[in-house]
């Protein structure tokens, strides 16, 4: 079973459908536990179907690029193996230490790749669109204007190269970051004691909506993407009562245009932005 089961996810990358059922499947449980047990009322321009198309809109789109560099993806990954390159291959590690250093480091790429958008102006002009979203709920985890997902990718690759790991690996991660990409954003009302919990190993859902307050410093922690590890070793772990959370953006793009979705991708190349 041990073996099927590292056959399915090394060939995962070759069946799309099982990828969007994964996908669809995670946002779909979400998005009705959301409309079951909600944290925050939201305040839709319209409703929340309209809220999701723009944000679906731009998850099409991340996946289009992120397929595209699937191909490197995997020919990286046979290369290291190959080449016996990497973290996984110098410490000569089994199968379970292989799985432990892969997705721990590509989900350091998640981690490095978000603090990096923060911290570089130009890179903040692509990256603020995923905060521009007054609204946050499970539509918003895959809200990211193409320029970001592409730098995602890059890190990725990067991380792949450092750390040798194969695509079982990889694909166990990806699939790993997707259900929690849609947890950590739904807008669900865990009990407090269970969400601090889970954010001592792992992001939880308020400890991420810090992350998306309206206002610094809490727009610039709590980066992590699955495990909270990252925010807690490098100090930038900050919590916030969710009744004091405010979704968007204070300045750099208008609350009003959040589901204007020419203009949010057209937003890092207009000129004269108060960006960061």
């Amino acid at each position: 079973m041990w073996d099927q089961l590292l056959e399915y996810f090394a060939t995962l990358e070759k069946r799309p459908i099982d990828r969007m059922a994964i996908l669809v499947g995670g946002l779909l449980f979400f998005w009705i536990l959301e409309g079951a047990i909600p944290l925050l009322p939201m305040r839709y321009k319209k409703n929340k179907i309209r809220h999701a198309a723009v944000n679906f809109a731009f998850t099409v789109m991340h996946l289009i690029i992120h397929t595209a560099l699937a191909v490197l993806i995997v020919l990286l990954a046979d290369w290291c193996a190959a080449q016996n390159f990497g973290l996984v291959y110098w410490f000569h590690s089994g199968i379970i230490m292989t799985i432990v250093i892969g997705v721990l480091a590509l989900d350091f790429s998640s981690w490095l790749v978000h603090w990096v958008m923060h911290k570089n102006k130009w890179l903040w002009r692509f990256h603020l669109i995923h905060h521009s979203d007054t609204n946050v709920d499970v539509t918003t985890g895959l809200r990211h204007h193409p320029g970001d997902s592409i730098l995602r990718g890059i890190f990725f690759l990067l991380l792949i190269f450092v750390s040798g790991a194969p695509m079982y690996a990889v694909m166990i991660y990806q699939t790993l970051v997707v259900v929690a990409t849609a947890f950590t954003h739904a807008n669900i009302n865990l009990p407090k004691g269970v969400d601090k919990l889970i954010s001592y190993v792992f992001v939880s859902p308020n400890m991420h909506k810090v992350h998306h307050h309206w206002k610094q410093p809490y727009t610039d922690s709590n980066y992590g993407a699955t495990f909270s590890i990252w925010d807690r070793m490098f100090g930038t772990f900050k919590k916030l009562d969710t009744k004091e959370i405010r979704y968007g953006l204070d300045r750099y793009y208008p609350a009003e245009k959040d589901e204007d979705f020419i203009r949010l991708l057209k937003d890092p190349f207009l000129p004269n932005k108060d960006h960061k």
